[in-house]
């Protein structure tokens, strides 16, 4: 919570505005991150996750910058153009592309693109060709699996494709005309070992030593996401998980260091953003003096909580009640569906004074959120957010 944002929300209380949950995100904790970003990595170009929080003020920040955009659709490239970032500073990161999408990603001028299957490369060499770029003119990264060990949001297989495949990737696209430029990987989101890069990268160097024995010259490792923001727990500093990084880049490729890219998303942005909610309900489901509370929000996974899904990310939540005494609940959102409780395989302590119509701040959230928010699910319109 920072002074502007407490600000804020004093001012839209005192002049009577109740439009329900709003996340409020402060443009200074945003510049703070990305330069705490290019100091722990002065030599790796940030490619800020559009996807994270697309807000037009947070792009064009980043882009007065000099940040580069990782995107995930023609949408998303559209609004780091319109941010002020030129086609050179965009990756087209989503491995899973429509043809028609990568044409018109080329006729935008992008030209750095993720694969991880020859079929996807096929797809970029025949759109280079509807759209009359040289394919030589277009670089091609492969991403390989990780397993995410220590991540509190795994990854899942999804994305990406097993090292040994990853060098028969990147020789077809080099068959087809087009650069076989590097290796990508994503160690986990909101991961908390800094280590976890180091397996990775040994997997990356063997991808470049093979591609070389096969006339192919690599460029570039594409270290992915994974920098955490704080909720509950502490989280080491982005500068220790930069010396690890580069620990693990000199034990691997020596003196024949590659290029190198990041793309944060949750750790540029989610310590930036708060969600102010309210109280609904707080009721129990039988009149037993044990039985646990039940404190339903305005707000669920449905309108921007969807990390809480297997109560995965565990979201600091402050009260004005937080000097009195605390008890177990089970914190649900307000729509008709089942699936909508946040956290009950481990109760959230809140203060027993907690009552209808109280307010709660939801901290660290300002990454996923209004990205995540449905379109009015049940009638509970989007997540408003305001940037200050």
């Amino acid at each position: 919570m920072t002074d502007r944002i407490r600000d804020f929300l004093r001012a839209r209380r005192d002049l009577g505005r109740d439009e329900g949950p709003v996340m409020v995100l402060d443009l200074e904790v945003v510049r703070d991150n990305y330069a705490a970003f290019a100091r722990a990595l002065p030599d790796t170009r940030v490619f800020y996750a559009v996807k994270a929080n697309p807000a037009p003020e947070v792009l064009g920040l980043l882009a007065s910058l000099g940040s580069c955009f990782d995107t995930a659709s023609v949408v998303e490239i559209q609004l780091a153009l319109a941010a002020g970032a030129t086609a050179d500073r965009i990756s087209f990161g989503n491995t899973i592309k429509k043809e028609r999408c990568i044409v018109r990603a080329l006729e935008l001028g992008v030209r750095l693109f993720a694969v991880d299957c020859q079929a996807e490369v096929e797809k970029i060499a025949r759109a280079a060709e509807t759209a009359g770029v040289a394919p030589e003119d277009v670089q091609v990264f492969c991403r390989i699996l990780c397993d995410g060990a220590g991540a509190e949001w795994p990854l899942s297989r999804k994305f990406g494709c097993v090292p040994e495949m990853a060098v028969d990737v990147l020789e077809h696209a080099h068959r087809q005309g087009l650069r076989a430029y590097g290796v990508s990987f994503h160690v986990g989101s909101q991961q908390g070992n800094t280590e976890a890069w180091d397996g990775a990268l040994a997997a990356s160097a063997m991808i470049f030593r093979e591609c070389a024995e096969r006339g192919i010259a690599l460029s570039m490792v594409n270290l992915g996401g994974g920098f955490p923001t704080k909720y509950l727990k502490e989280v080491p500093g982005v500068e220790s998980y930069g010396n690890a990084i580069f620990r693990a880049l000199t034990k691997h490729f020596g003196n024949h260091m590659p290029e190198t890219i990041i793309e944060p998303g949750r750790g540029m942005v989610g310590n930036a953003g708060i969600i102010e909610a309210e109280v609904v309900l707080v009721s129990k489901k039988s009149d037993a003096a044990d039985e646990v509370r039940w404190v339903y929000l305005d707000i669920g996974k449905f309108g921007g909580l969807a990390e809480t899904m297997d109560e995965s990310i565990r979201y600091a939540i402050r009260t004005d009640h937080d000097e009195d005494r605390k008890v177990p609940c089970v914190l649900a959102g307000p729509t008709c569906d089942s699936a909508d409780v946040l956290y009950e395989k481990t109760p959230y302590p809140l203060p027993v004074s907690l009552s209808i119509g109280d307010k709660v701040l939801i901290e660290g959230a300002g990454a996923y959120t209004t990205t995540y928010a449905a379109v009015a699910f049940n009638g509970f319109p989007p997540l408003q957010s305001y940037v200050i």
